[in-house]
């Protein structure tokens, strides 16, 4: 029983080490059919903006926008044309959580023929909200993560990958 125990505890520690040390990176200029930005850590919005102005997708969808949040204010917060907003920019305010982001996520590609996407989050929150999207998402989507860097605490990093590994657990169950 105490190898079983130590064996759980070295692969738990190498999996946080993985998880720490090698945290996603940006996605660079890669062409997909939507963006895809949950609401949080600083960084996201504008990148995910950044990569619809430079055509690299059609929309973007930014979801889990607080209920309390108007189109206008978005819009000059982030200094987004009109016809920008028109065209090509969803408010999703229906998720509170990373598996809500994933499911508000799949509603908004149901409605649209696309099969590329390009999932803008943080570094350290990219492997769970990846999980969770392609948890929800038909086989035929391409999810590119493109991760945002970030200054993130080791207990930031402690809670996620917790947090990961139960959603990873949860999947592989199912």
């Amino acid at each position: 029983m105490r190898r079983i125990l130590g064996l759980i505890l070295i692969v738990w520690a190498l999996g946080f080490v993985w998880f720490a040390a090698a945290l996603p990176q940006p996605a660079g200029q890669v062409q997909t059919d939507a963006i895809v930005v949950p609401t949080g850590s600083g960084g996201r919005i504008d990148r995910g903006l950044e990569m619809l102005s430079l055509g690299s997708a059609q929309e973007i969808l930014v979801t889990g926008v607080d209920p309390q949040v108007r189109p206008g204010e978005f819009q000059a917060e982030y200094d987004v044309t009109d016809a920008t907003m028109e065209c090509c920019v969803t408010l999703g305010f229906s998720a509170l959580d990373t598996r809500g982001n994933a499911r508000e996520t799949s509603e908004w590609i149901a409605e649209r023929e696309y099969n590329s996407l390009r999932l803008v989050t943080a570094d350290w929150h990219m492997r769970r909200a990846a999980l969770e999207l392609r948890g929800q998402l038909p086989q035929r989507i391409d999810v590119i993560e493109d991760a945002v860097r970030s200054e993130v605490s080791l207990w930031t990093l402690f809670l996620e990958y917790h947090k990961f590994v139960i959603v990873w657990m949860v999947q592989v169950i199912a």
